[in-house]
């Protein structure tokens, strides 16, 4: 059964770190399209925007890549827990940041220069889902059962 919350827990990281940067990207995405209709040259700004919430489907993926061959029927809670708030953590982040990028792809549609700004405010959010990454790598290393 601990194997089984084990394995649970690692697709839940990649799972909510997944539809997290789904719905972050299309928040942004969204506005960027509606950007394109009152200026469409600054249309490489709008996608640089739109892409930043999708690292954290990233981090999830390398948070699963690096820790599920170690989970085993010993540590299978541990992985549970730690998949599960993982998976929370990049969820919220990326759907906030994709709301940081929303608001300055619009802030420059209505031509205010606010696309740096709007880069260091949405790396605010992805900071937590860097330190639940990071997280992963102090997770106690298990030997492979013989």
């Amino acid at each position: 059964m601990e194997l089984l919350l084990g394995y649970l827990g690692m697709g839940l990281m990649l799972g909510l770190a997944g539809i997290g940067s789904s719905i972050g990207t299309t928040i942004a995405g969204n506005a960027a399209v509606g950007a394109l209709k009152k200026d469409p040259s600054k249309s490489s700004g709008y996608m640089i925007l739109s892409a930043l919430p999708a690292t954290q489907g990233l981090y999830g993926f390398l948070a699963f890549l690096l820790n599920i061959e170690n989970v085993s029927a010993d540590n299978g809670l541990m992985f549970f827990g730690v998949g599960l708030g993982v998976g929370i953590v990049c969820l919220f982040s990326a759907i906030r940041q994709g709301q940081v990028c929303a608001n300055g792809i619009v802030g420059m549609s209505q031509g205010h220069d606010v696309q740096t700004n709007t880069m260091i405010y949405a790396a605010l959010p992805e900071f937590y889902a860097i330190l639940a990454l990071v997280a992963t790598f102090l997770l106690p290393a298990t030997e492979a059962a013989a």
